[in-house]
């Protein structure tokens, strides 16, 4: 009589138990990266409230504001929404960036450069045009402008070896010295006594969504920044872009044009810079005025890195900290503190998702010699 059920082999034990092992790990190691970029989060909103208490100010109270006027509050969370447009554009591009192994880090010069053009080219095209053919030419040279004025610092990575994060930054200074040129001798309104560009009509600005303020500007960022998260996860592109920043002496190895490539991811990611200005210039200030500095590239450095690169996690990371930033102004004022506070934090931040990578790094190195 034949047994209607046999028992599984060792080999179909050993495959489950394999299986369910890996199945562990993996979760275990979701689990570590959620820790790594919730923790410096938490730890810099605490030392944050220890400089409250310091300063004098109550920290709850601060904190309590800073919910009241963000995430709570009917205006606030409009302005949070508003606040994300440009922040998601410039995610995006340092999506693109980072995990290539290029440092950008002047996407604020490369913004400012864009805003003043697609400022001075709105209010000059709006009587001519209807507002898809506005919208369009200004998202076009806005992210062509973004991309142009990072071609130098491309050129001189790629063809000279010079260490990107010192000529971006460079160009960040002459970004906003540029830029204050172009409005006080070019693009200057001779209608105003402070130097600043036309501005745009609030009616050919970029339509309100829902009846609220909130632009589609911000659509446009989100399409963005899931546009790259799948070009750097599912296409051949985005693999070559990673490998570039795993190992730049493989990639070339394995024949990959290495000029090419840095030049490529330089123009994705400065152009993305330049697109952001054109959505906050024709969906928010319609106009520039010299000086300008929005200083938004480095703000959006830490919440890339703690969303390790992931497009609906940078997505949550860029809404809470817009947030956070409209709460946080509105809190600062009340507390009489300055707004730059706000940068502060982002500072912290910084500082301790310095120190969770290093502490990651090492735990990592401390199990491989074991």
């Amino acid at each position: 009589m034949t047994d209607v059920a046999t028992p599984l082999g060792d080999e179909g034990f050993g495959s489950v138990d394999e299986h369910s092992k890996g199945l562990s790990q993996h979760a275990k190691g979701r689990m570590n990266s959620v820790l790594m970029a919730v923790l410096p989060v938490f730890a810099a909103v605490a030392c944050g409230g220890i400089l409250l208490a310091l300063l004098g100010r109550d920290p709850v109270s601060f904190y309590s504001n800073v919910v009241d006027h963000g995430l709570l509050g009917s205006l606030g969370r409009q302005e949070s929404l508003i606040r994300m447009a440009p922040l998601l554009l410039i995610a995006a591009g340092l999506m693109v960036a980072f995990p290539a192994g290029i440092w950008n880090l002047g996407t604020d010069g490369q913004f400012v450069v864009a805003g003043v053009v697609v400022a001075a080219l709105g209010p000059e095209l709006a009587p001519n045009v209807n507002g898809l053919v506005l919208f369009t030419v200004l998202f076009v040279v806005g992210f062509a402008v973004g991309a142009a004025w990072a071609v130098i610092p491309a050129v001189m990575k790629a063809w000279f070896g010079m260490n990107e994060i010192i000529t971006t930054l460079m160009t960040i200074f002459l970004g906003v010295s540029f830029s204050s040129l172009l409005v006080k001798e070019f693009f200057d309104d001779p209608s105003t006594t402070v130097p600043q560009t036309k501005v745009l009509a609030v009616e050919d600005r970029l339509p309100r969504m829902f009846g609220s303020r909130v632009h589609i500007g911000l659509v446009v960022g989100l399409v963005a920044v899931l546009i790259v998260h799948y070009m750097m996860t599912r296409t051949a592109f985005g693999l070559r872009l990673r490998i570039v920043g795993m190992n730049p002496a493989a990639a070339e190895h394995a024949g990959m044009n290495m000029r090419s490539l840095t030049l490529s991811i330089f123009l994705l990611s400065s152009g993305f810079a330049g697109l952001a200005a054109a959505v906050e210039i024709a969906g928010v200030d319609g106009m520039v005025r010299a000086e300008w500095q929005a200083a938004f590239g480095f703000a959006v450095v830490p919440l890339v890195f703690l969303a390790r690169f992931h497009g609906p996690s940078v997505v949550l990371f860029v809404a809470a900290f817009s947030s956070f930033s409209i709460g946080g102004e509105s809190a600062s004022r009340k507390a009489d503190l300055p707004n730059y506070f706000v940068l502060v934090m982002v500072a912290l931040m910084l500082i301790f998702l310095a120190i969770s990578e290093f502490l990651q790094a090492r735990s990592k190195n401390v199990v491989k010699d074991e």
